[in-house]
């Protein structure tokens, strides 16, 4: 099967340049001509040409000269120079300039067309790469986590300043948070985007066997061991290796993990050999790695070395103002795969989602909306559409409040809700007073009345995280 692109040919001598552009076309091929490295220049100013194929001698410049201007002005160009004394020494130069092949004349019809066809097959290549790693950047780069709160904010503003540096980051949250999507993010936007992106869930192995998944083995290190296997460090050599609960991890394993991060050489499992890499490493977990190691259940010396920047990624009760983003955006996606066209919830439904505790995070909201996009007959969302326990608390909100009140009164009531909301006002607004108070329609002297009252500080917020 023969690729057909838009090529160019470029000779002094106008028969042999219209011979080879007639063979050309003859082959469905798009051919345009021109006698002089001037003329060919112009022309693909003009237009986008695939393959250029180029006799090295011209009346005003030659080749050479067409082909250093085209690498820097058409850098997708494959330029094909053609000569009548050719040499080894100025078909390599040709080559070492960034040509993509050097021919000499008189050019046989089937050599020239195999090149032509070799420049093709790799612009198509190159081209389904950049398709792919634009996917890659749709899928897994920061544009892909969705949140406008301010502790989303915050989180993105230092996933970007740390993203393209050597630096391990140790991102800490709760089951269902998003965790990975963000080691991800972080593999995305740095240099080393290209390179593999390894992950390794370390609480889904036992001990022995992350140890060699990690490190690789020899053979007969161990029982079964029939072959030699490389671990995942050396598969993540030049990229990034994400390590997802890293509080599980034992204490040998620990040690040789120290190791790593502070020389970033290791010995396979049963081994001798020593294996240098050069890896970034993300570690996450859910887990209160400095309570572990009061208990003596973690390194004291592997967590300064792993928590040098952290990243929280905070739990979705806490930003429920991005729920009905996340909402629109699965939507979209469930719509996409069901081939529904679900329009959207209505305001009880969302309601009762904003009213949930979400003990499984983002995790858990994907999981309803799918259910929901899934069994729904109606275009648009309703309570009678989510889970069981959704339904059952949106009843409780329209009849139980009266039972919740008890002995303490409306006013000691709504004290809790009332301090909550100043609190998730202020944090979207950087705790600009002013701009929070515009927000809430409360004048400033109020603002800070109700502060005072609550007990409510940018300080003591910090400290709760």
């Amino acid at each position: 099967m023969t690729n057909q692109g838009s090529l160019l040919v470029v000779d002094d001598d106008r028969h042999i340049c219209e011979a080879m552009a007639d063979y050309l076309r003859s082959l469905g091929h798009r051919t345009e001509t021109a006698t002089t490295c001037r003329e060919a220049m112009d022309r693909m100013k003009e237009m986008p040409f695939q393959v250029v194929i180029c006799d090295v001698n011209l009346p005003d410049q030659d080749g050479f000269q067409l082909l250093e201007w085209s690498v820097l002005h058409c850098p997708d160009t494959a330029i094909i120079l053609l000569t009548g004394y050719g040499t080894i020494e100025s078909a390599v130069e040709a080559i070492r300039l960034g040509a993509f092949d050097y021919l000499t004349k008189p050019v046989i019809d089937d050599e020239l067309n195999f090149s032509i066809q070799r420049a093709l097959g790799q612009r198509k290549i190159v081209e389904e790469n950049k398709s792919l790693r634009k996917q890659l950047n749709e899928k897994f780069g920061i544009s892909n986590i969705i949140g406008r709160d301010y502790k989303m904010s915050k989180m993105f503003d230092l996933v970007e300043s740390v993203a393209d540096t050597r630096t391990t980051v140790l991102i800490l949250g709760e089951n269902g948070t998003g965790k990975t999507i963000t080691a991800r993010a972080i593999h995305q936007l740095s240099s080393r985007r290209d390179k593999p992106f390894i992950e390794v869930a370390c609480g889904a192995l036992p001990d022995s066997l992350l140890e060699s998944e990690l490190f690789g083995h020899v053979k007969g290190s161990f029982t079964g061991a029939t072959q030699d296997k490389p671990g995942k460090f050396l598969q993540a050599n030049g990229g990034t290796l994400f390590l997802d609960e890293i509080g599980t991890a034992s204490q040998s394993l620990q040690v040789k993990l120290l190791r790593v991060l502070q020389d970033r050489e290791f010995e396979a499992v049963g081994g001798s050999v020593t294996h240098k890499v050069d890896v970034r490493l993300i570690l996450a977990t859910n887990e209160d790695l400095e309570a572990r190691v009061r208990s003596g259940d973690f390194r004291q010396d592997l967590f300064y070395r792993i928590n040098v920047i952290s990243v929280t990624q905070p739990p979705l009760r806490e930003r429920l103002g991005d729920i009905p983003l996340l909402v629109d955006h699965y939507l979209a996606e469930f719509n996409q795969q069901t081939g529904k066209h679900i329009r959207g919830l209505d305001d009880h439904a969302l309601q009762a989602l904003q009213r949930y505790s979400w003990p499984g995070n983002v995790r858990e909201l994907v999981n309803v909306i799918e259910r929901a996009v899934v069994l729904s007959k109606s275009d648009v969302l309703g309570v009678h559409d989510l889970p069981e326990n959704f339904r059952r608390e949106e009843v409780e909100a329209h009849y139980g409040y009266n039972r919740s009140l008890g002995s303490a009164g409306l006013k000691s009531a709504l004290a809790d809700p009332e301090r909550q909301i100043i609190i998730d006002a202020l944090e979207q607004h950087g705790w600009n007073r002013q701009e929070t108070a515009r927000v809430l329609g409360i004048n400033r002297t109020t603002l800070y009345k109700k502060m005072k009252k609550y007990d409510i500080s940018y300080e003591k917020q910090v400290q709760m995280y």
